[in-house]
Parts: C-alpha cells; structure tokens; sequence
C-alpha cells in the first residue's frame, strides 16, 4: 500500500492565511491548461478576472438544481437581476455546469466518485489559476438516511467508505493509494449553529456512508441483481447506524479526501430522501420530494449569507 499523503511537489498560490494546493510538480510546466470538462482554458479564458472573487463554491449532482441554487443564493444576498439569468460558464461542454453570482460559485458534478473526482481535479485547478483565497466549498445533495425520517438533513462529521473506514482508497499505476476522508470540523460546527437558528426542519451531526453503486453497493433489493436477504441488509445497515452513520451518498469520500489534500475548507450537506430501514425506493409525492431538496439548499445559502456580514 501506499503511504498515505506521500509527499510530492506542490505548487502553490498564497493569499492571506490561505492558499489552494496543487500536489503535481507538472503543472509549473505547461504552457496552456485545457480544463475539457468545463470548456475553459487558461490560454482563453482570464480566470483571475472571471474567477478571482470567489469565496464560496457549491457543487451538487444536477445542473439544474444547481442553477436554481445560483437564483436562490442571489435572491439571498440581493444581487439578483430582474429578468436577467445566469449563463451557465460550461456551455460549451454538457459534462458539468457552472454559474457565478458575487462571490458564491455553483458547479454540477454529476453522480457518482468518478464524475465528481473529474469535475474537482478541473476545479480545484480553476480555483489556483484564478488566485482565490480563503475558499468554503461544500457539497449539498441528497441521500438514503438510516435511522432518520425523511426529510432530514446530515451535516458529515467523517466520510467513510462500505467498510466504515474513514479514508479514500484509488488505484494509481497499479498500485493502492489511500487519502483521508477528514472534512473541517468547526464548518460543519457552523453550519449546524445555522440551522439551529434557521429552525425550519430537522437537522443532525453524523458519519456519511460513501457507495460506489446505488443498488447492491447499498444494500438495495430492487436492483437487477441482489445476492442477499432483507436480513442481510438489515444487519449491514444496523452495524452502519451503531457506528455513527446516518445516511448514504455516492460522492463524499473523494470529495473530502480531494478538497482536504487541496487546502480547501469543505463540508457535505445533504437531505434524506427516506428512511433506509424502512425501504428502497423513494415514495414521497413529487411536490414534498422538491421541497426536499431545497433544504440543503436554504441551510447553506443561511450560511453564505451569515459570512458575508461578518466580511
């Protein structure tokens, strides 16, 4: 196995008491830096002037949902434009979408650790070449709770992986590499105090199960494969709960493990869509599933603009 964090290269932009980390000694070498996935290149494209102001960054599954973020978080912080929209920066590619208003970036990554690697490895890039300093980036979503009604949002305390180990393991040249999972313990802390003061649905404090399927990876009997009883699954989603696990997701580990490496302070908000323990399929009707997932959504926006004053 490799050594955890082994020691490479790193490039680096300081600003204040923060910087954002590249650990790849060939970046210094290139001349242009195509970013494929977002159609954007530092030969094209300023990123400092495009880029340079943000402080917070929120990445989520769906472009649209993302989009209607960027409306709400400009709605919030009363930087909204009557009758103008946001173009979406990625248009020239259909693999993620981008929005910006004021400070606050909203980005897709689609689902799934590889898509959601690929989109940060772009963006982690796109955050150095601009300069930024003192970046949030945190993740808002969806999920399968264990143990928690529907409708509830998990602020992770640590992502783990199917086996409750707290680390991201990657295969690299053949050989295993193994990152930590740790996400920034006083964010997580403040966007609890948040919802405290929001006091509009529950929240709570927990470990985060990172899957890299939807259907066995996670217990599921409605797939077209399953090689296990409801006991089976039962028992595996039990011993989740009894180690501090309260819901399941498919792209926490590597984004923890992927903005801790980067320097970035990162947190993963997500609501539950229902209750594992109970069943496999999402049932609620569509309006109550919508309303759902705005929570996320209005939790962190509170944040957002909660910082902001204090700026």
């Amino acid at each position: 196995m490799a050594a955890v964090g082994a020691k490479t290269k790193e490039a680096e932009y300081h600003h204040g008491d923060c910087s954002i980390r590249l650990s790849n000694p060939n970046i210094a070498t290139m001349k242009e830096d195509v970013l494929y996935h977002f159609s954007l290149s530092t030969s094209t494209h300023d990123f400092p002037a495009m880029f340079g102001d943000v402080k917070f960054v929120c990445v989520g599954g769906s472009a649209s949902r993302m989009k209607d973020f960027t409306s709400y978080v400009a709605q919030e912080l009363g930087l909204e434009r009557p009758g103008v929209d946001y173009p979406n920066i990625c248009a020239g590619t259909d693999r993620f979408a981008m929005y910006k208003v004021g400070p606050v970036l909203s980005v897709s990554h689609g689902m799934g650790i590889p898509s959601i690697a690929i989109m940060l490895h772009e963006l982690i890039k796109l955050l150095y070449y601009a300069r930024c300093s003192n970046v949030t980036i945190i993740r808002i979503g969806t999920s399968g709770g264990i143990g928690l009604e529907p409708g509830s949002v998990v602020i992770t305390q640590q992502a783990v992986d199917a086996y409750f180990k707290p680390e991201f393991e990657q295969v690299v040249l053949g050989k295993r590499v193994v990152r930590s999972t740790h996400l920034d313990d006083q964010l997580a802390q403040e966007l609890m105090q948040c919802s405290k003061e929001l006091d509009e649905f529950p929240t709570v404090m927990g470990n985060t199960m990172c899957t890299s399927d939807f259907y066995e990876g996670q217990g599921r009997l409605d797939g077209a494969f399953c090689s296990y009883t409801e006991e089976d699954k039962q028992e595996y989603l039990r011993a989740a709960h009894a180690v501090g696990i309260r819901n399941i997701e498919m792209e926490s580990s590597v984004f923890a493990a992927m903005c801790t490496a980067s320097g970035l302070r990162a947190a993963v908000v997500c609501v539950t869509l229902l209750n594992r323990l109970d069943g496999d399929q999402v049932n609620s009707p569509h309006d109550v599933y919508v309303e759902y997932q705005k929570r996320p959504q209005r939790l962190v926006a509170y944040f957002i603009k909660k910082c902001l004053r204090k700026m």
